[in-house]
């Protein structure tokens, strides 16, 4: 009998190709494979034919973070060595979790400049991991800082540059703070959003600062020893009152993103519904989970034993998602952060049918 908790249970091998390496022209015209979570039966579409798996009544639950230029290259103060900085999480003031490399190179109290100085960092406390809580020192608005002297923080496996920053932006993005984006959103544009709302579907915001929690890798062989780094959810009164009747109504409540889903499910399992608040969550959805504020979701294709790759296979199944998985390397869909997308369905068939 297979181990639901031994990270090699969430492993499949992806030829090096398929990992896109940059955005499409066109957000919405990504590939969608449609999953059947119930039966694993599978549609092949374009992600602009969500539209015709979506009915009135639905909502929509979007992740409306905004990503920050959060990758600064400096250098140490003293020797000139040359330091990445990813900012993480704002923690108070001036004040940021940090992930240093090569963090070797720093102990508390060394000083980074950026942008011969224009930015300035101390190193107050480090970590394990590369992990440091760092205090800037700037003159001016930090954001402006950053927006001249820091990029997009992109993941490790993607090797080309971005040529255009709004491309690693949701077209509804609004509450800086990730150091990621929320990638299944990419797909919308806003005509698509429109079109859902003429269809009679209702859209929800939710936000999730993406930290370190999301993408950092299960280096674990039991995935229960696995350390979910925590992350700033927030959910405000209107949001949850429109969930809340949703939910009371019996009407299905679709997330956009494994952001959105941990959001969701962290508060409700928390309060037992919809509630507005602003508090970290380290939720941590393996299969064995049992769902109880989403019905179904819009994801892209995650990484081989990664943490959303046990959240997905908690939904469908972890058999359904290896399936689909398989299926899409053979169709020669694209992988991760601009990769194509994945919808869980509830069932597929005729959406006007109760």
């Amino acid at each position: 009998m297979e181990n639901i908790y031994d990270i090699n249970y969430y492993d499949y091998d992806l030829p090096k190709e398929l990992i896109a390496q940059v955005p499409l022209k066109n957000r919405s015209s990504s590939k969608l494979l449609v999953l059947d979570k119930n039966t694993g039966n599978m549609e092949d579409k374009i992600f602009s034919d969500i539209t015709n798996y979506l009915r009135k009544g639905d909502v929509l639950v979007l992740n409306d973070t905004k990503v920050l230029p959060a990758r600064l290259i400096g250098e140490k103060e003293v020797t000139g060595a040359a330091i990445e900085v990813l900012l993480l999480k704002n923690i108070e003031g001036d004040k940021w979790e940090v992930l240093l490399k090569p963090a070797k190179r720093l102990h508390e109290g060394s000083m980074i400049s950026f942008g011969n100085g224009k930015l300035k960092a101390k190193v107050l406390e480090k970590k394990n991991d590369g992990l440091a809580l760092i205090e800037l020192k700037y003159d001016g608005i930090l954001y402006e800082i950053l927006d001249e002297l820091g990029s997009m923080p992109l993941p490790p496996y993607i090797h080309e540059k971005l040529e255009d920053k709004d491309r690693y932006q949701t077209v509804y993005a609004k509450n800086l703070g990730s150091a990621a984006a929320p990638t299944a959103g990419l797909h919308f544009t806003e005509e698509l959003l429109n079109r859902l709302k003429e269809k009679g579907v209702e859209i929800a915001y939710v936000t999730l600062h993406v930290g370190l929690g999301t993408f950092r890798p299960v280096n674990e062989e039991d995935i229960l020893k696995h350390d979910m780094h925590s992350e700033l959810c927030i959910m405000n009164k209107e949001t949850a009152d429109l969930l809340n009747k949703a939910k009371n109504e019996k009407r299905r409540i679709i997330a956009v993103g494994t952001t959105s889903t941990r959001t969701l499910e962290s508060i409700y399992t928390k309060y037992n519904k919809f509630k507005e608040s602003a508090e970290e969550t380290n939720i941590f959805i393996y299969p064995g989970y049992t769902f109880k504020a989403i019905d179904c979701l819009i994801t892209n294709f995650h990484l081989p034993k990664s943490t959303l790759v046990m959240l997905v296979s908690a939904l469908a199944g972890r058999d359904n998602i290896m399936n689909a998985y398989k299926h899409a390397i053979i169709e020669n869909y694209r992988f991760f952060s601009f990769g194509d997308a994945m919808f869980i369905t509830d069932r597929i068939g005729n959406i006007n049918e109760k």
